[in-house]
């Protein structure tokens, strides 16, 4: 046999030393490497379709760290997010991180998206104790790469739902202020959407009320409790709300109650983060508009302030438009008033005064006594009448919301009625509100109010009649049906209606109606007369 025939003779010369065994463990051992990177890149894979699944950001943020533990093997993660500016907005862990991840011992991988910095990715205890290695450090690079597309598209999204929350509260706050709805249901609404505009826990609508700004209209958390709250403008001059409600520029504040604090003010409920625009424009702004979160809350981003501002300034529009609208419809009220008191005055209580002039002729040629005298009746009738057509005129040239004499009686009357258990017939005579002095006008409510007292306690009325005229003397006289005046009973408060009088220059007296009951007439000067020596 050829000596180059023999059995286990290398004929290539490639591994004349390596025994079969080794190469056979070496090709295992790549082909586990191999096996392994097919694993990882599976792994990466679905890492990335996983964290591309979600359009939340921050179930987006969750599922990066939670994807780039699993492909390391580590134990715990974090990702911490930079903030707009300086410092850190908020920290996202797995696995039990604390408020801090470690800073040695730890694999950390930057996350970017659109090359500008997003945060760092941290991984720490690498099951079976071992360390991470370079390829951990590829894969996971990889992954954040991936990361940052899908932090972009998440950001993009909140943006669409924030733009679209944004028309959607716009078209309804414009149509709810344009179509009269009562204007405190108007500010809720506006603090309402704005709350859900920019995802807060609180908004609230503050307008400024002379030297003060009242937090008029809340929505959401503690809305109850802080509902009402006024600051002196100049107090707040130095704070946040002062500075957006002088200059109309928006602030966008890490805590709220500790800008207050500096100022030597305070909520009754803590906040944290806030948001505040102008409602209008810098030096015609009608207030601000703020939101706000519990301390530690999240702060609010420059996507929410922008569409906060469009929403702000839109509103104001409309509240102004809205008041506009009001003067409008009050201008058209007074018009109308104005237009059917001139028709009472010109056709009604000329006609009523022609048949009145017609009856008294005919009272003349009357043979009859009886009839005489119901024609005179009639006149009378006539003249009453006349008189309260006069009084209705009167009011009708008031101007609605005015606080004259006319109307601070009606509220006396109101709750009479509810004492006595009916309406007392009214009849107001002459000019109340433009003849009768203010320190005159003062006391006629009050007398009016202790004298229908006094019948509802004592009288036992079924019918009570008030009657209050101003000519050359105001007169209030106040008639009832009941059981008239018991001798013995107290007399306070006659006495004090009487002490009204007369420091007025007037007089009260007392008396048993025609067909009893009771007559109470209480009369002073219009004009309250000058003491000695003024």
């Amino acid at each position: 046999m050829p000596p180059d025939s023999r059995p286990g003779q290398d004929r290539s010369g490639l591994l004349p030393q390596l025994r079969f065994d080794d190469l056979l463990a070496e090709l295992q051992t790549r082909l586990a490497a191999v096996l392994t990177t097919r694993d990882r890149v599976h792994a990466l894979l679905e890492a990335v379709v996983t964290i591309e699944a979600d359009l939340d950001l921050d179930s987006v943020l969750r599922r990066i760290v939670e994807a780039s533990a699993t492909l390391v093997d580590a134990r715990r993660g974090a990702l911490r997010v930079l903030a707009a500016e300086d410092g850190y907005e908020r920290l996202v862990t797995v696995g039990g991180f604390g408020d801090e991840p470690p800073t040695r011992d730890c694999l950390e991988v930057p996350v970017c998206v659109r090359d500008q910095a997003f945060g760092t990715l941290y991984l720490a205890d690498k099951e079976g104790g071992g360390e991470f290695d370079e390829n951990d450090e590829n894969v996971v690079t990889a992954l954040a790469v991936a990361a940052g597309v899908a932090i972009e598209n998440a950001r993009l999204y909140e943006e669409a739902r924030l733009r679209e929350r944004w028309l959607k509260a716009s078209a309804e706050v414009s149509a709810s202020l344009l179509s009269g709805t009562d204007p405190y249901e108007e500010l809720v609404l506006v603090a309402e959407r704005a709350r859900e505009i920019c995802g807060a826990a609180t908004a609230g609508v503050l307008l400024a009320d002379g030297d003060e700004i009242v937090l008029e209209a809340t929505d959401g958390l503690h809305a109850d409790v802080i509902r009402g709250i006024r600051f002196r403008i100049d107090e707040i001059d130095e704070v946040t709300m002062g500075a957006v409600y002088r200059s109309g520029r928006s602030v966008d504040t890490a805590d709220v109650t500790d800008d207050l604090r500096r100022a030597g003010l305070s909520l009754p409920v803590p906040v944290g983060p806030g948001l505040i625009v102008s409602l209008g424009t810098p030096g015609a702004a009608r207030g601000v508009l703020a939101v706000s979160n519990p301390p530690g809350g999240a702060t609010f981003g420059e996507p929410a302030r922008r569409l906060l501002e469009a929403f702000a300034a839109q509103a104001a529009v409309a509240l102004e438009l809205a008041d506009r609208r009001q003067d409008t419809e009050r201008l058209s009220l007074l018009e109308e008033r104005g237009r059917i008191a001139k028709d009472l005055h010109d056709t009604v209580i000329q006609q009523l005064f022609a048949t009145a002039i017609t009856l008294m002729s005919a009272i003349k040629i009357t043979v009859k006594p009886d009839v005489a005298v119901r024609v005179r009746r009639a006149v009378d009738d006539l003249d009453d009448t006349i008189g309260q057509i006069r009084s209705t005129i009167f009011a009708l040239q008031m101007s609605p919301g005015e606080h004259g004499l006319r109307a601070c009686i009606q509220p006396v009357i109101d709750k009479a009625a509810e004492i006595l258990g009916f309406e007392p017939e009214t009849r107001l005579d002459g000019l109340l509100d433009m003849r009768v002095d203010d320190e005159v006008a003062v006391q006629v409510p009050a007398v009016l109010a202790e004298a229908l007292s006094n019948v509802a306690r004592h009288a036992r009325a079924g019918r009570v009649s008030v009657a209050v005229s101003a000519g050359d003397e105001v007169v209030v006289r106040v008639t009832d049906d009941g059981i008239g005046i018991q001798p013995g009973g107290r007399r306070s408060g006659l006495r004090n209606m009487a002490e009204r009088a007369e420091r007025l220059g007037g007089s009260f007296r007392i008396r048993p109606g025609e067909s009893g009951g009771t007559v109470l007439e209480w009369r002073v000067p219009t004009h309250r007369p000058e003491r000695d020596g003024a």
